[in-house]
């Protein structure tokens, strides 16, 4: 269950439950995300690729950098959601660890699709 946290942060899931190099999708105020955990840094974006709208995001093959879509291979930057080939972009959420829980701030702006 999500709750909420300060500063309309959601509490997630524990970092304990996150494996390095693999990302897990979450339900955020109706919202799909991608959580990865690489190393000690943690990114959020929006898990659904604008591509064809398949929301596998969370099931991509993390390579320099990137989450690329396990369905057709588009391109993620984890940092900034962007495509690196300047095609749309994923959004990106901000987290925090709070006492060793994972929180995130999602928006509420609409899908351009």
């Amino acid at each position: 269950m999500i709750n909420k946290s300060e500063n309309d942060f959601r509490k997630i899931c524990d970092i304990s439950e996150l494996q390095n190099g693999r990302g897990k999708r979450f339900i955020v105020d109706d919202k799909e995300v991608a959580v990865f955990k690489i190393d000690d840094e943690l990114f959020a974006l929006y898990n659904v690729c604008p591509h064809q709208h398949f929301n596998f995001i969370y099931d991509g093959i993390i390579e320099k950098d990137c989450v690329i879509c396990p369905i057709h291979g588009w391109r993620f930057e984890l940092e900034t959601g962007k495509n690196p080939d300047g095609r749309k972009g994923l959004e990106r959420y901000p987290v925090k660890v709070i006492d060793d829980t994972v929180c995130i701030k999602v928006s509420n702006t609409k899908r351009p699709w």
